[in-house]
């Protein structure tokens, strides 16, 4: 599985979030912290995770009669994957468009606008 063309689904990315915060972890673990964001069945997060096991996206360790998944591509490799796939399909490539968009559409707070003025800044300097 090539992290940088992994595009993982909505629910796919939701397992993959609770793993890199637990791992390794059972399904039960999975599944607890789903739920407490959203309505989701056992039988549905296992399956699901059988799914990814089988695309190579997880890996199993079995300890005893206990199972335990963690990831087999790493969160900054498949957030950029998927970062760059929104920059092409949604804002034409542009970095610019999608900042612009993202700020327009959120409150950022006073430190986030100070680290966006001096990555600004330093963007700035890279250039002369």
């Amino acid at each position: 599985m090539s992290e940088n063309n992994y595009y993982p689904s909505e629910s796919e990315l939701e397992i993959l979030q609770v793993l890199w915060e637990e791992e390794p972890a059972t399904v039960r673990t999975v599944h607890e912290a789903l739920a407490r964001e959203k309505d989701v069945g056992y039988t549905t997060t296992l399956k699901q995770m059988q799914r990814m096991l089988e695309k190579g996206v997880l890996r199993r360790i079995e300890k005893g009669r206990v199972h335990y998944y963690q990831t087999a591509v790493k969160g900054p490799a498949v957030r950029q994957s998927l970062l760059q796939r929104l920059l092409k399909n949604a804002f034409g490539g542009s970095a610019v468009e999608l900042a612009l968009h993202a700020l327009g559409q959120s409150r950022p707070g006073l430190e986030e606008l100070e680290e966006l003025e001096r990555l600004i800044q330093q963007k700035k300097k890279e250039q002369k």
